[in-house]
């Protein structure tokens, strides 16, 4: 019988706080606590040891080295991706100085070098990033910190301001590391797999820096819980990051070798169940945290003038009042406010889609391409293709190098339904099934994917995934996420400016999806994207599911990577933009953050209100209410110039 292995301490123990994990599938992790022994100062990074005990005896290992994190953060307004290299932490002096506490590896180079940095502030609850010019900055001669001088900034009332905000950086400044060094955010969402058999053991969810060693964090896959007899999911092991545990590290590849010593992976690993005890907490918590999230959901509702809403919760039984209180949770008020404002904006002349993809089209650019639907399977041939080949070669090469993510977009409205042998989820799997049409096997363990689809569907998806082993996909790298939907919503005509939102049933609020340009904002509200910039992704392909036969398109991404592109769109000679196909860069998408703009369109919607403590319900004969629509065509105009916008026309 193995026994656990322990990490020795050989000076105080350090217990770890708990931490922000990398877990893609958003699930909740639990874990006991670790003890972590410090052989060596933080600031030292030559090679120490690191011991552990276990049925093998003691062994040594030469620790690897990672540079401390330094957290990415995109300026919306400079449009760079910069990282956090220290806070500000207090006036020196009485000439402008401040001190800075480091938050990375190379401080002479982000404190000494004289040039452009960025401050990021708290204001009005509001990041606000300004810039600076840094003149000086030398070591703190008694503390662990540096005493930095900004230009302008000659007076200590004016630096005192200061206090508390974070210095950022470019983060294309980050200087070369020697071989074996890495930097930690590099590290987090690769894939960890045992050297001898090549079976994957996880992926890396944190690094932690011990000062003398790195430790990874792994969530292991969910064929080696059931190797370990584990009855728990979402299980995490400890990994020392030394040579002779993790021997091969492949960032192009995003994949790590390991060579663990007998008994290491169950370290930490609980193969019993949970007991009453901790049931009953765990269910207490939850019933907690929901609470609050309920009470904080009420507040921003109460600030839109929709306590209407809240009758049900006063009627009814409890399985009907914790339904109106989903609801209630899954209302995004923050973008309802701002369809409210579309609106209000009515009179403001709309995009039309139409009109800009002609207008992109009969521009004269080496930015729109003409192309041949033949051309764009898998096994085009150089000849048959043209002068377009290089693109083709070049999206294929993105593919197989796992720079690419793809989000398939599932929809029952109009005319297409989801159900059915012609219905989406039937078009899915054939398409997940044609590699001539979508992937090869090879090259879908690097590629994320994200479906997203109406909720009611989403049970039916995981199904459809696990019973055909997620079609070569990692189960780590796959999300499903619900479209996006906001309430249905309707004014009197005593009150024009005023809108009510509209409840289907004294429990359920009235809800409509607002389209195609709400894959974006569902993306960036559950942090996909910056789970795939962890992952190494640099594009996004959203693609739509519909019943006429067509090809994922890889040509087109490898367009947009040839022409430095932002976004890169698919469209027919027929100008037909109903079955989606874009390209994104990450870095546009994190730029974006989500943004995207609403239309207000007339419908007929019955419902029912509260009339004099009765319920009654309204069937109109003509349009009463207001839904609202996002075409994620509208992000075109965010680009930062029209030629960052690839256009390919699909000829028959």
């Amino acid at each position: 019988m193995l026994r656990a292995c322990a990490l020795l301490c050989s000076s105080t123990p350090i217990t770890f706080p708990p931490v922000q994990l990398f877990n893609p599938n958003n699930t909740s992790l639990h874990f006991p606590t670790f003890e972590l022994s410090r052989p060596v100062s933080a600031s030292t990074r030559a090679p120490c040891h690191f011991s552990l005990v276990g049925a093998g005896g003691r062994c040594s290992f030469t620790v690897r080295s990672t540079a401390t994190e330094e957290a990415v953060e995109t300026s919306s307004d400079s449009k760079l991706d910069l990282v956090e290299v220290g806070f500000l932490s207090g006036v020196h002096g009485l000439q402008g100085e401040i001190c800075i506490k480091p938050n990375t590896d190379f401080p002479d180079l982000r404190f000494s070098k004289p040039g452009r940095r960025w401050l990021k502030q708290q204001l009005m609850g509001q990041d606000k990033i300004d810039e600076v010019e840094l003149v000086e900055g030398r070591p703190h001669p008694a503390q662990k910190s540096w005493i930095l001088k900004f230009r302008g900034l000659d007076d200590v009332d004016q630096v005192r301001q200061l206090v508390g905000a974070t210095l950022l950086a470019e983060e294309d400044d980050r200087p070369e590391l020697d071989d074996g060094e890495f930097y930690s955010r590099d590290l987090l969402g690769m894939r960890v797999l045992l050297k001898e058999t090549g079976q994957l053991v996880g992926t890396v969810a944190n690094v932690f820096d011990n000062g003398g060693n790195d430790l990874l964090h792994v969530l292991l896959d969910s064929s080696m819980e059931a190797c370990n007899g584990s009855a728990k999911t979402n299980q995490l092991v400890w990994i020392p990051f030394v040579d002779a545990i993790v021997p091969d590290v492949d960032l192009e590849r995003r994949e790590m070798y390991i060579t663990p010593p007998k008994g290491l992976l169950e370290v930490n690993m609980r193969a019993d169940e949970l007991s009453k005890k901790e049931r009953r907490q765990l269910e207490w918590k939850e019933r907690k945290k929901q609470q609050k999230r309920l009470i904080a959901a009420k507040k921003k509702l109460c600030e839109l003038e929709q306590k209407h809403v809240f009758d049900g919760l006063r009627f009814g039984e409890k399985s009907q009042r914790s339904l109106l209180a989903d609801h209630i949770l899954d209302v995004n008020s923050t973008l309802l406010q701002k369809a409210l404002q579309s609106i209000e904006d009515s009179s403001k002349k709309r995009w039309n889609v139409t009109e800009e993809l002609n207008a992109l089209r009969a521009r004269e650019s080496e930015c729109t391409v003409n192309v041949s639907r033949e051309c764009l399977g898998f096994d085009a041939s150089e000849e048959k293709v043209g002068d377009n080949f290089s693109f083709l070669q070049q999206g294929q090469s993105l593919y197989s190098e796992g720079k690419v993510s793809i989000c398939l977009v599932l929809n029952d409205h109009g005319t297409e339904q989801l159900e059915g042998e012609s219905g989406a989820v039937s078009y899915l799997q054939t398409l997940l099934d044609d590699e001539q049409r979508f992937l090869k096997e090879d090259e879908r363990a690097c590629v994320p994917l994200i479906v997203v689809s109406p909720e009611h569907a989403i049970e039916d998806l995981r199904n459809l995934f696990q019973e055909n082993d997620y079609f070569g996909f990692e189960s780590e790298k796959v999300w499903f996420l619900k479209e996006e939907t906001l309430p249905v919503v309707c004014s009197s005509p005593e009150e024009p400016k005023k809108h009510k939102i509209l409840m289907k049933s004294p429990w359920e609020i009235l809800k409509s999806p607002v389209g195609s340009g709400g894959v974006l904002s569902v993306l960036a509200s559950h942090g996909i994207t910056d789970s795939l910039s962890s992952l190494g992704i640099d594009y996004l392909q959203v693609h739509s599911i519909e019943t006429r036969s067509h090809h994922i398109n890889r040509m087109l991404v490898g367009f947009v990577s040839a022409k430095g592109a932002e976004i890169g769109i698919q469209v027919t000679e027929e100008s037909e933009v109903k079955n989606l196909e874009m390209i994104f860069t990450l870095k546009f998408l994190k730029r974006l953050k989500g943004k995207i703009e609403f239309e207000a369109v007339m419908k007929m919607n019955s419902h029912v209100q509260m009339v004099e403590k009765e319920w009654v319900e309204s069937v109109p004969t003509e349009p009463n209410s207001s839904e609202f629509r996002s075409d994620i065509y509208g992000v075109l105009g965010e680009c930062s110039s029209p030629a960052k916008i690839c256009l390919m026309n699909i000829t028959v």
